[in-house]
């Protein structure tokens, strides 16, 4: 059964843009895809670049550093050089607060 731990608000993640957490001592990345809420690994697979100053685009995230891209969704890698892909987290909003499964 999952655990749901407080992670952010709404209000720090703006429509289209990523957010950096510390969850239980992981690294989180929270994205706004025109009001739905997703949260991933915060590490590209490949190079252990923050995804979450990736560009967003659809649901689907682009690495800054090489250009692997993600699935929001599902954590699947798209394109190289990543080849492996990332967690991803169930989230719960509750009015204006983002819940993560843990």
């Amino acid at each position: 059964m999952s655990n749901f731990v407080k992670a952010a608000s709404l209000r720090e993640v703006k429509p289209g843009t990523g957010l950096q957490v510390h969850v239980q001592g992981k690294d989180i990345a929270i994205f706004n895809v025109d009001g739905t809420i997703y949260a991933t690994d915060d590490r590209c697979s490949h190079a252990d670049a923050p995804l979450s100053d990736g560009e967003i685009e659809g649901c689907e995230v682009e690495c800054p550093l090489h250009g692997a891209r993600f699935d929001l969704r599902t954590g699947e890698n798209l394109t190289p050089p990543a080849w492996e892909p990332v967690q991803t987290y169930e989230v719960k909003l509750d009015g204006d607060e983002i819940y993560i499964a843990t």
